[in-house]
């Protein structure tokens, strides 16, 4: 069912449609090397087959998985032994050729001997090398939606040619849509559920949602935790909990959990949160996600997800303050733009004979001396600004006792006559 041109390729419409620039390109005949990235079974092979077909020119298919520098080399050399040729180098999973292999490419993709259309699940950012990056188009191809998907499920089961028309068997919209929606975005694996779920029907009988209900339960979504699917939901994960939505960073948890994700990654980010995103707010939150963390250790999966569903929604819920965040990056600027400041010498310790007759520690004010633990003394020798309380849950309060403890000093200074 595979499209033998433009017109049959199913969905990408921001990517296909009449304005695009793919499209003109294809039909001026006018690209150059070209990078597909998105999801298994979105039709990155799939395009790459109709641009080859659609500019009549020779191509060479090249399995990254499978092929080796040698198996390039010749590749490359036979096209430069026949320059006149329009050659079309089709690499899929292009992501798997290391660094030395995808620089073998450069020479040739430079001087035009070759046009390369390469096919990646991977981020090519992190993937694909920067000079091949540069002399590439990308085009990110998003999952197929279920509609699309269901749609040329219905033209696959209709078609006596190339699909499964031949067999006669009858499957209504609702099961198809059940079908699409079980493929999350991948045409591929639609099509071969719908295949299984045929050829296991009664000979002219049709795909009954009991059947498609015994093949939902073997049903496993699609989830890379090495990939970009690892980094992406952890990323709309933890960013569900700085935005206070439960019930985001609930789904984005158990969807991680469902595609393999390790537990103890999922607590990490928790704990790195609860001090990036709540912190003073609600230091109560750090605790919380260590504990997660200890209880991924000591119980593991499935019971941690009790532990970590309550960090999350704990997380979620806490007030938020990136205030410990401004704070670190200002302290780290103080440190590397200014000179480095030296300790007061009443602050210096004072714990043998020789630094005392050195003077350090001299003049010390013990702070539990005074009322509220603040001696007026100062702990720099140049003041700084660092850390800026924000307005959310506990710190309220303490920007309230930060201003009150600032007065204090004030008056305690101008009481001895200091500057």
């Amino acid at each position: 069912m595979r499209p033998r041109s433009l017109q049959e390729v199913v969905g990408h419409a921001t990517l296909l449609g009449p304005e695009a620039l793919l499209p003109r390109l294809i039909k001026a005949d006018n690209f150059g090397s070209l990078l597909f990235y998105g999801p298994p079974g979105c039709g990155k092979t799939t395009l790459a087959e109709v641009i080859a077909a659609e500019t009549q020119s020779e191509v060479i298919r090249v399995n990254a998985v499978l092929s080796g520098a040698a198996e390039l080399r010749e590749v490359l050399a036979e096209a430069r032994r026949h320059p006149s040729r329009k050659t079309v180098l089709v690499v899929d999973e292009i992501h798997r050729f290391n660094k030395a292999q995808q620089d073998l490419l450069l020479p040739d993709v430079e001087a035009g001997v070759v046009r390369l259309i390469g096919c990646t699940t991977h981020n090519p950012g992190l993937y694909v090398v920067p000079a091949l990056l540069s002399r590439s188009h990308l085009f990110r191809l998003d999952p197929l939606s279920v509609d699309e998907v269901a749609g040329f499920l219905a033209t696959a089961l209709a078609d006596g040619e190339r699909g499964l028309g031949a067999l006669g068997i009858k499957a209504g919209p609702a099961v198809l849509r059940q079908v699409a929606e079980m493929a999350g975005g991948d045409l591929r694996r639609a099509l071969n559920c719908l295949e299984t779920l045929v050829l296991s029907a009664p000979v002219l009988g049709s795909v009954t949602d009991e059947a498609v209900a015994a093949f939902a339960r073997e049903r496993r979504i699609r989830y890379d935790d090495g990939g970009d699917d690892h980094y992406d939901t952890a990323s709309a994960f933890i960013k569900s909990v700085r935005g206070g939505d439960p019930d985001a960073a609930l789904y984005w948890l158990f969807l991680m959990l469902a595609g393999g994700e390790e537990p103890r990654f999922i607590a990490r980010r928790l704990v790195i949160c609860a001090s990036e995103d709540i912190g003073l707010a609600d230091s109560r939150a750090l605790g919380i996600a260590t504990a997660a963390f200890q209880a991924c250790e000591l119980v593991g999966l499935p019971e941690c997800e009790y532990a970590l569903a309550h960090a999350t929604l704990f997380l979620a819920l806490a007030p938020k303050s990136n205030s410990t965040t401004l704070a670190i990056a200002a302290a780290k600027e103080a440190v590397r733009s200014q000179p480095r400041q030296e300790v007061p010498l009443h602050l210096k310790d004072a714990h043998n004979a020789t630094n005392k007759r050195l003077g350090q520690g001299g003049g010390y004010r013990y702070s539990h001396d005074y009322p509220e633990g603040i001696s007026g003394q100062d702990y720099l020798s140049h003041s700084l600004a660092l850390y800026r309380p924000g307005e959310a849950g506990a710190e309220a309060q303490l920007a309230e006792r930060l201003a009150r403890w600032r007065e204090l000093k004030e008056l305690l200074r101008r009481k001895e006559g200091r500057p």
